[in-house]
């Protein structure tokens, strides 16, 4: 399994720090973000160190993704929310602040001052099937 000796996440994956674990399998692991946003905010990784989704292999994003939904259904059972966050940076630019894959799982109130500012605005059509069509050739 490749681990990176500077990363915080590989270093709690090795019990080199402290968590609080919820669960974990040969895997993946899930525990308790110590800066939550709400109560029950955690993260869910892959035990694979990986910096970004570019970079994880199909499985290991898989068995992160199984746990995260898991790990979501027994968060919107523990606590009282109206929904719940499902987020993933990759990069700085996105706001990554650890360099190995994680999920976070966010309870949410409705009014709960949380925001993730972008206002949807109708696309140019010819635009974006330009930009669709520049993907389509990387996959």
């Amino acid at each position: 399994m490749a681990s990176d000796p500077n990363c915080i996440f590989c270093k709690i994956v090795a019990g080199e720090i402290p968590s609080f674990k919820l669960y974990e399998d040969d895997e993946t692991l899930a525990f308790m973000d110590i800066n939550p946003v709400h109560d029950g905010h955690c993260l869910v990784i892959p035990k694979a160190h990986s910096p970004n989704v570019m970079e994880i292999g199909p499985e290991d994003f898989a068995a992160a993704a199984r746990l995260a939904a898991k790990v979501a259904k027994a968060v919107n059972a523990a606590v009282s929310c109206d929904g719940i966050n499902l987020m993933q940076a990759n990069g700085e630019g996105a706001g990554q602040s650890v360099g190995h894959v994680h999920l976070h799982i966010i309870p949410r109130q409705k009014a709960d001052g949380l925001l993730f500012n972008w206002e949807p605005k109708p696309g140019e059509r010819g635009h974006i099937a330009s930009v669709a069509a520049r993907i389509r050739e990387f996959l």
